[in-house]
């Protein structure tokens, strides 16, 4: 099952920093997407292209985070989702439930890759931008166990 969280108004970087860790611990969280609008290149010295850590990972911030998608177990687990939300969101926000990442690799990823489809991992089919090089896609931070 898939949600979307959707705050009324665009993240900075400290608090697309602080959701996302705080949204990990939640029990149920498979994976979580950032998506927004592209963020300036590094020589421009916007404030919030920077490198924000999550899970302890160094993670370059690539966008002006809009919306937060994120894959989970249970309808239970909204309730956590809705607690971290209402910390970090005090502005608004909306929950919807639907599917928003792709499961599957599809026939235009078959296109676009060809023989190195076999080398995209599992975890990342759905979460990268089409029009991205490939170096550019996702960061993969790993659960621990």
């Amino acid at each position: 099952m898939d949600i979307e969280i959707f705050p009324h108004r665009l993240l900075n970087a400290d608090t697309t920093e602080g959701l996302l860790n705080d949204l990990d611990e939640i029990e149920g969280v498979r994976r979580m997407v950032i998506q927004g609008q592209r963020l300036p290149s590094e020589e421009s010295g916007h404030p919030d292209r920077r490198i924000i850590t999550i899970k302890g990972e160094e993670v370059d911030l690539q966008v002006k985070t809009g919306r937060v998608l994120m894959e989970i177990d249970s309808e239970e687990t909204i309730d956590g989702v809705k607690e971290v939300c209402e910390e970090y969101l005090p502005f608004g926000f909306n929950i919807h439930v639907g599917m928003f990442i792709r499961k599957h690799k599809t026939v235009t990823d078959n296109l676009k890759y060809g023989e190195d489809l076999d080398q995209i991992p599992e975890e990342m089919v759905g979460l990268t931008d089409q029009n991205a090089k490939l170096s550019e896609r996702a960061t993969v931070i790993k659960k621990q166990e």
